[in-house]
């Protein structure tokens, strides 16, 4: 119809959040939006990392293509990066990518002079901004910070030595994985689940149970004091059909009916520890909100080209 408004207002509400994780919900809008939004998480969301590394000494097993390699993937404290330049915008440093608006320097130096085996980690990397570290796993993984010393980068045994010089840099997962600040971002439509409660009561206790147990996952339960089947975690349902098929086979179709809330999603997010994953969300919405606003933008000025012609152009300095 003309003039009709297809506007939508999506909500989001938090089931559960922690540092590295956070369960939500998206609700009102629809597949593309969630997907666009998770899509931007994955790849969009700026992080930094170690794109160049100065290697002065290295006497180890490993190359200095490896170690390299090795230090571009250890995950850095990312808080800072939505305010810092991409080096190649940079115009303090001519795009050259070793200022302090657009990078951080490291320094590793390490000797092993005993015989027992020396492991260079993580932790060795002095950084110039105290804010930019490698991230500490050790309170997650649960062990004594005497035992758990960073990412380890090398092994040195005696007289072998490693000097080096890194320069930590803005970045985005789409032009490279180590800058991905996810581990993983997936979501799925909300399922509805309703049981015919009439046909469910023509069966048998041992066709209740055997139709709970053809379920892959934990959906449906039997209650110990009514001996009703019940929906105990429709979230567990993972749309597999499996409970449809055995109602078929009882020769119950309709027994239960399942479908997909088409406008609502259940979003799971893991940081790699960059970032909070909370902090990790909120970023992807800003950046999707300025891709919506470029959209937005840029069909405005189609509309003003179709409206003046070359004048809105010659304008617009075209």
């Amino acid at each position: 119809m003309d003039g009709a408004s297809y506007q939508r207002f999506p909500k989001i509400r938090i089931r559960e959040m922690k540092d590295d994780y956070v369960k939500f919900e998206l609700r009102d809008t629809d597949a593309s939006m969630a997907n666009a939004l998770r899509r931007v998480m994955l790849v969009e969301v700026p992080t930094i990392a170690i794109d160049l590394v100065e290697i002065e000494v290295n006497s180890s097993v490993l190359n200095d293509e490896f170690i390299a390699h090795r230090l571009g993937l250890i995950p850095l404290t990312s808080e800072r990066a939505m305010n810092m330049r991409f080096s190649r915008d940079c115009d303090a440093c001519d795009g050259d990518g070793q200022c302090e608006f657009c990078s951080v320097e490291f320094h590793l130096r390490a000797k092993c002079m005993t015989d027992q085996t020396l492991d260079v980690t993580s932790k060795d990397l002095i950084s110039s901004d105290h804010t930019v570290i490698p991230v500490d796993f050790s309170d997650s993984a649960g062990f004594d910070s005497s035992e758990q010393r960073g990412i380890i980068i090398v092994k040195l045994r005696r007289g072998q030595e490693l000097r080096l010089r890194a320069i930590a840099r803005k970045g985005i997962g789409k032009d490279h994985a180590k800058w991905s600040p996810a581990a993983t971002v997936t979501f799925m439509y909300e399922p509805e689940i309703h049981i015919n409660e009439d046909l469910m009561e023509s069966l048998t206790l041992d066709e209740k149970r055997g139709f709970v147990e053809s379920s892959p996952t934990k959906v449906f339960d039997i209650d110990p004091n009514t001996h009703q089947v019940v929906v105990v975690d429709r979230e567990a349902y993972t749309y597999d059909d499996e409970v449809l098929k055995k109602a078929e086979a009882m020769g119950k179709p309709g027994l239960v009916e399942i479908y997909a809330k088409e406008d609502n999603f259940i979003f799971t997010v893991e940081s790699t520890g960059v970032i909070k994953a909370s902090q990790l969300v909120l970023n992807a919405i800003e950046i999707l909100k300025q891709k919506l606003d470029a959209v937005r933008l840029s069909e405005d000025t189609v509309e003003a080209d179709d409206q003046f012609g070359e004048l809105g152009a010659h304008m617009r300095g075209g």
